[in-house]
């Protein structure tokens, strides 16, 4: 295959690029080299907003042809949140055809080295950036996330997790050298020479199983940790957020033909509806890496079942905050009130019980009571979502019929605080737009704890009256160990408290935030510096993104010889 790119074209087009990540991800300070605001796109190749919109449009009732070997037939049926159908048709793979094309193109793809697969990773990404306003258009109309998230969360936070995977895949392929001179002594005798070549190989297939919320920023740590790391990918989205995956897809492709290397070293798997070929792909001998964000039920059963691969798991969990006092009163219920209706809650990071102890908390306004601070967190979501245009613009809509359920159901757990309102979006009618619902329980009562104990995802929160702050830590270490957690917070002035906190979420590895009361939010993640999830509690089992979540996707094989 004739390369139109030569790998010193993209050494010398993404080498720093890629030197910068390493640093980052070294020094843990922010950085990034895609840019969150729409108006610095339309210059240098990329798409602005008129022509983002324009190309998304475009796919609306097309064909998404990705010239992939052993289609058989052509399957789509999305639905946008918003209440369009966006019918786009995508093809349907024989799997006995297009697993084996996938494979044959891994060895050209191995020979290639770390420092070329990272490269064109990078040029996968630039390219994707480009067209950072038609892929937020796509997540947005598969997500229901509101454009702003789906522009940033979708468009540059997705892709600065995909660099940070590659950037950690390549420190794990370089920490042993390609080759070695080995020399023994062997006292008077002549010594013992040997040189030695170490190759990083791939494990095979890596199957990618897309999520409806985040398609692309829960996708592409995973998609590029396993393609920079030598193996092929299968993606398999979501039935319902292809679109965003397959346009990866097709843009993976056309750079793996620019560089010489075989397009079919990654690839779509669409399904039919009702298909479920998760399963079947999950036990296929040639998948030997699975990457998978969605239910703690359908995680078990990979991590279960799919021995032949390792699997990485993004499951659910229950996130807790620990409200036992603060310096910022104001600045607390403002952070929670935006941690709670960022998107309908409808990220595995959005806190879900709020421990708050029976007698109050101490603030710098003075005490209040459980009963006040509940009613200040409600009058302070109020407050940020009074207006219909910012609230559409925070909350997005819900994005399937089963979140709509639970949070209708969710009224009737307990005593509501703060009742969920139906809001219209002018620009789309048909979408489904509530505010979030704060529901009082006893942390103390039986029939309680079966709700605040269970994951309740969407824009559902427990405030959970507790006795004390130690049984604040308790029930949140029981928590953790039992259910797992995304992200724990907790505010307090008090040093015993706090070190009562930290030594509990070390001691059950969960990720901790503490007295948010800025612009930073619990169930925000910066990529190259922050860790989402942890893998040490039932939530997840890996983390985005450490060495873990690359090391194990290849092996060293070591070659040696008389020198």
């Amino acid at each position: 295959m004739t390369a139109a790119l030569s790998a010193h074209e993209l050494i010398a087009r993404h080498r720093s690029t890629l030197d910068q990540a390493l640093e980052a991800i070294r020094t843990r300070a922010y950085w990034s080299p895609h840019p969150e605001h729409p108006k610095a796109y339309g210059e240098n190749g990329s798409l602005d907003a008129a022509a983002g919109k324009a190309a998304f449009d475009a796919l609306l009732g097309s064909r998404l042809d990705l010239g992939q070997p052993g289609t058989d037939d052509w399957v789509g049926g999305e639905t946008s949140p918003y209440g369009i159908d966006l019918g786009v048709t995508y093809p349907h793979a024989d799997l006995d055809v297009l697993l084996p094309a996938m494979k044959a193109g891994q060895r050209a793809w191995r020979d290639a080295g770390a420092e070329q697969r990272a490269v064109v990773c990078l040029e996968i990404l630039k390219r994707v950036s480009d067209r950072t306003h038609e892929f937020a258009h796509a997540v947005m109309h598969t997500s229901g996330q509101a454009f702003m998230m789906a522009f940033q969360a979708g468009g540059p936070h997705a892709q600065d997790r995909g660099l940070e995977a590659v950037a950690y895949a390549y420190v794990e392929q370089v920490r042993t050298p390609d080759t070695a001179e080995w020399t023994k002594p062997q006292g008077k005798r002549d010594p013992l020479a040997m040189t030695k070549q170490f190759t990083p190989v791939p494990r095979g297939i890596g199957l990618v199983i897309g999520c409806n919320t985040f398609p692309t920023w829960n996708g592409y740590p995973g998609l590029f940790a396993s393609l920079a790391t030598g193996n092929a990918v299968l993606v398999k989205p979501h039935p319902r957020a292809v679109l965003p995956l397959a346009l990866t897809v097709q843009v993976a492709r056309e750079v793996l033909a620019e560089t010489g290397f075989d397009p079919n070293l990654v690839a779509l798997a669409a399904e039919r509806p009702g298909e479920g070929i998760a399963k079947t792909l999950a036990l296929r001998p040639e998948i030997r890496i699975i990457d998978y964000t969605g239910s703690t039920a359908f995680g078990d059963w990979l991590e279960a079942n799919a021995r032949q691969a390792q699997v990485y798991t993004e499951k659910a969990g229950v996130n807790t905050v620990v409200v036992h006092s603060t310096s910022d009163y104001k600045g607390m219920l403002s952070n929670l009130a935006f941690s709670l209706s960022l998107y309908s809650g409808q990220m595995c990071t959005t806190p879900q019980n709020l421990l708050v102890p029976r007698e109050g908390i101490t603030t710098d306004q003075g005490p209040k009571s459980y009963d006040e601070v509940v009613a200040d967190l409600a009058r302070a979501v109020d407050g940020l979502l009074g207006d219909d245009a910012r609230a559409n613009a925070l909350l997005g809509a819900i994005v399937n019929p089963d979140v709509k359920a639970r949070l209708e159901a969710a009224a009737g757990l307990g005593e509501v605080a703060l009742a969920s309102r139906e809001i219209t979006n002018p620009d789309f009618p048909g979408a489904v737009v509530r505010t979030p619902v704060i529901v009082k329980l006893d942390g103390a009562k039986p029939d309680a704890e079966a709700a605040y104990m269970s994951e309740c995802f969407g824009p559902v929160s427990f405030a959970v009256a507790v006795d004390s702050a130690a049984d604040a830590a308790e029930l949140l270490r029981r928590t953790v160990r039992e259910k797992g957690a995304m992200t724990v917070g907790a505010y307090t002035t008090d040093p015993e408290v706090e070190q009562a906190v930290r030594e509990v979420c070390l001691e059950e590895a969960a990720q901790l935030s503490l007295n948010l009361t800025g612009g930073v939010y619990v169930n925000q993640t910066a990529a190259f510096s922050d860790f989402h999830g942890s893998g040490g509690n039932p939530a997840a089992s890996a983390a985005l993104c450490d060495g873990a979540f690359v090391a194990n996707r290849f092996r060293v094989v070591e070659v040696r010889q008389e020198a």
